[in-house]
């Protein structure tokens, strides 16, 4: 007969072999995890319930069964600690890459998601159930503005690998008080072309700091200037005092791209998100005041218009990097300037983005849209765990270093 030598479950109390409901367990030991495993297992005779006893509590057979399922069962995942979470985060972003697609695709359960005709990447998948598992599945995942601004930004900061290009902090005029921002210097001896970029986060999150290893790696890889501003958030500023930040911002380096060593004649707006949303809004009102248009219009997977129902809104509007909670205002906008716009197939924002690149190819301006189907929104500041994510993000940067060339 097989030993009947008790199994430690770390139990703090003792079991009430009176009570209907027993005591749980908040503690327990890989063997007891190991017996409940087998316990489930049909056909599996090697441990006999009436074999196992709790030596904390004394339950036995199927009390115990009873007593320590109950116990796995309360152990409910717990949200994790910022210090946590960010040092899981930068284990990933050293894991990540160097892991092949059916690896990942194993961990994350063995299965694809397929919606829409798209499969998702591999590598996005496995950092959603990451994300889900800590409590963080969406951009704002705390209702605490104030927390979810902080946890935006030293989360980027964790994945920002510090690309080594030179940078100064600046103050230029806004229309109400100095804004904030960060010059990116590119290593070329010539002039070379200047993308004024607006991050995203919703109207009321981001900041230089949020989007600072994007920026890093645009001014890097496409050899040109990045100009970071940080414009005035909601709810403090209503609307429109980030476009009118904006505005201001792109008549100062109008002004002053001379003076950091870039090309005035090749001045771009860009921004991911809501800062693709302000980088439009920059090129309709520099045409509406007579300011020369930019050069290129940038805008990845960007907020156009929330009055829009569209049947990606529905399928991702839970679950991949983008709420419908998270979607702050209306804008209703036609620009006739040249855009890079670039798309999601997993985005809520994906088929308003595929309607605007087509309404402006329809209207004669020159567009170049790229959807990428594997990947969500906000995939740019996921590149530094490899991935669909960073080859997207590679071909994005090329294509901006291409165009800007052109002059």
């Amino acid at each position: 007969m097989r030993s009947t030598a008790p199994i430690e479950s770390n139990c703090p109390r003792k079991q009430d072999a009176t009570s209907p409901r027993p005591n749980t367990c908040t503690q327990l030991s890989s063997c007891a995890r190991m017996f409940i495993t087998r316990a489930r297992t049909k056909g599996d005779r090697r441990l006999s319930l009436n074999e196992i006893t709790c030596s904390k509590c004394g339950a036995r057979g199927r009390r115990f069964a009873i007593h320590m399922e109950a116990a796995i069962t309360d152990k409910r995942p717990k949200a994790l600690r910022p210090a946590v979470k960010n040092a899981a985060r930068g284990v990933g972003i050293k894991v990540m890459p160097w892991l092949p697609p059916w690896l990942k695709r194993l961990a994350a359960g063995g299965r694809r998601i397929t919606i829409d005709g798209n499969t998702l990447d591999a590598t996005l998948q496995l950092i959603l159930i990451a994300q889900r598992s800590t409590r963080t599945s969406s951009l704002s995942a705390d209702g605490d503005l104030e927390v979810a601004r902080a946890v935006m930004r030293k989360s980027n900061a964790t994945t920002n690998t510090h690309a080594a290009v030179p940078t100064t902090d600046l103050t230029i005029p806004g229309p109400d008080s100095p804004l904030r921002a960060r010059h990116y210097q590119p290593t070329v001896a010539e002039a070379a072309p200047l993308l004024l970029f607006f991050h995203g986060g919703g109207f009321v999150m981001g900041d230089i700091e949020s989007h600072d290893g994007l920026c890093r790696m645009i001014c890097r890889d496409a050899a040109i200037h990045v100009l970071s501003v940080d414009y005035r958030l909601a709810p403090e500023h209503r609307a429109p005092a980030a476009v009118d930040d904006c505005v201001a911002a792109y008549r100062w380096a109008r002004g002053n791209a001379a003076e950091l060593g870039a090309d005035p004649s090749r001045i771009g707006v860009g921004g991911d998100s809501a800062g693709g949303n302000l980088a439009a809004l920059v090129a309709l009102r520099s045409r509406e005041e007579g300011i020369p248009q930019p050069a290129l219009q940038v805008l990845l997977y960007p907020l156009l218009d929330l009055s829009a129902k569209t049947r990606s809104r529905t399928l991702f509007s839970d679950g991949f990097f983008l709420s419908k909670l998270e979607e702050e205002r209306h804008v209703d906008l036609y620009l006739n300037g040249p855009a890079l716009v670039v798309t999601a197939g997993f985005d809520p924002l994906r088929d308003e983005g595929n309607e605007y690149a087509g309404a402006l190819r329809s209207a004669g301006v020159t567009v170049d849209h790229r959807q990428f189907d594997a990947l969500t929104h906000s995939f740019a500041g996921m590149a530094h765990y490899g991935g669909g994510s960073a080859d997207a993000t590679t071909a994005t940067i090329s294509a901006i270093r291409a165009h800007l060339s052109r002059g």
